[in-house]
């Protein structure tokens, strides 16, 4: 009697492991499959995020160079400016429009100083809310954006 349990329990394990090794078998394959689509897809975004890095309709040079050197002519807005703005919207290198870029601070201006104001306190996209300047009031937002947004003499 002791043999025959001993045999079925034997049987059913190697038809545990029979059953076990199949589905090992059809998840392996059905992971290669996904890892073939997996890298296709990666493969896929990679060539369109390196042809979206060069798109050449931002801003000219001549744009990038004028918002490096301007400063607001009042000295507070200047100081403020300098700390909390420049880096962002004075170099090029982010997603910020360009101090005196009329073509990107065209539409924003359009909606209005209320809603850029709202864009400043709460952030937008990469702009940390306040845009690092948490001891600014209303007023100072305002003139640093009118600053920002006047399109460069060049």
């Amino acid at each position: 009697m002791q043999s025959r349990v001993w045999l079925a329990f034997n049987v059913e394990l190697v038809k545990n492991k029979r059953d076990t090794q199949l589905r090992l078998d059809i998840m392996m394959r059905s992971n290669f499959s996904l890892k073939s689509v997996s890298c296709a897809i990666l493969a896929l975004l990679a060539i369109t995020l390196s042809s979206a890095c060069t798109n050449t309709s931002g801003p000219s040079e001549k744009i990038i160079e004028y918002a490096r050197s301007a400063t607001p002519e009042n000295p507070e807005t200047a100081e403020i400016y300098q700390r909390s703005c420049m880096a962002c919207h004075g170099n090029g290198t982010s997603d910020a429009p360009l101090t005196g870029d009329k073509n990107a601070w065209q539409p924003r201006m359009e909606k209005g100083m209320d809603t850029l104001l709202d864009n400043v306190v709460s952030g937008m996209g990469g702009m940390p809310p306040y845009g690092l300047c948490m001891d600014c009031n209303a007023a100072e937002f305002q003139a640093l954006i009118t600053f920002m947004a006047t399109p460069a003499q060049i």
